[in-house]
């Protein structure tokens, strides 16, 4: 089973190799995401976010999820010393950097619970999957066309943060400048809730945020300098030359 919709600005493909799971819990899977989006993109006018960044709610008239989504991101501007952080000077809140990890890492848990098996669930290029080995490649930072790794996925996800895309959008926070240390950082995890955010915070300290990274439990990395230098954790599950995921 296969399936592929744009969702939160980016494509998300789902692919599941059991037989035995309902097209309903596919349905499931986009129906979330896209609720997700709804309710916790700043960049829409009636999200909670939103309407909590205007003071239309109170932080503790919040729902569970965002409250969630909130201790997170606190978490994370703590542990990287404001490096990450979710409410910038002069723009309002966006715990973006957060929600696609944690939306997607639920939609993951969903399938499971519907008795998937073997799936990859990749939301724009972070990666969430189980029942491998599934080959993921890592996009090199300056040439669209070619990946600079590959990395064997079983039971985990794996999620990069990088100036490609969006250029110089993640900001220190303890300089209100652009993180311009790293032109990518991939990590390994095993939830994407954690790769996601984790990759994020550590992009936004710069060099310093490898080593930050390879030091949380559970965590891989792999990153590329400003300086096109390499940097990668020994567990860092390489593999062969393409990838197919």
């Amino acid at each position: 089973m296969h399936r592929v919709e744009h969702v939160m600005g980016f494509p998300v493909s789902l692919r599941i190799d059991d037989e035995d799971v309902p097209e309903s819990a596919v349905d499931a899977v986009f129906a979330w995401l896209n609720e997700a989006d709804a309710r916790f993109s700043p960049f829409k006018s009636d999200s909670e976010v939103s309407r909590l960044d205007r003071g239309e709610l109170s932080a503790d008239a919040v729902s569970a999820d965002l409250a969630e989504i909130l201790d997170l991101c606190e978490h994370y501007r703590l542990a990287t010393g404001g490096a990450f952080d979710v409410r910038l000077p002069g723009r309002g809140l966006d715990p973006c950097a957060v929600v696609k990890g944690w939306s997607v890492q639920r939609a993951a848990e969903s399938l499971r619970a519907a008795g998937a098996r073997r799936f990859c669930l990749n939301a724009g290029g972070d990666v969430v999957a189980a029942g491998g080995p599934w080959r993921v490649g890592v996009r090199h930072p300056e040439h669209a066309d070619q990946v600079c790794a590959v990395l064997e996925l079983t039971d985990g996800a794996v999620a990069t943060s990088a100036r490609y895309e969006r250029g110089d959008h993640i900001i220190d926070g303890r300089t209100g400048r652009p993180a311009t240390g790293l032109l990518s950082l991939t990590v390994l995890a095993p939830t994407l809730t954690e790769a996601d955010s984790v990759a994020t915070a550590a992009f936004a300290m710069g060099a310093e945020g490898v080593e930050w990274a390879a030091q949380l439990p559970g965590c891989e990395v792999f990153a590329v300098t400003a300086h096109r230098g390499v940097l990668r954790t020994p567990g860092f599950p390489t593999a062969g030359e393409r990838p197919t995921a």
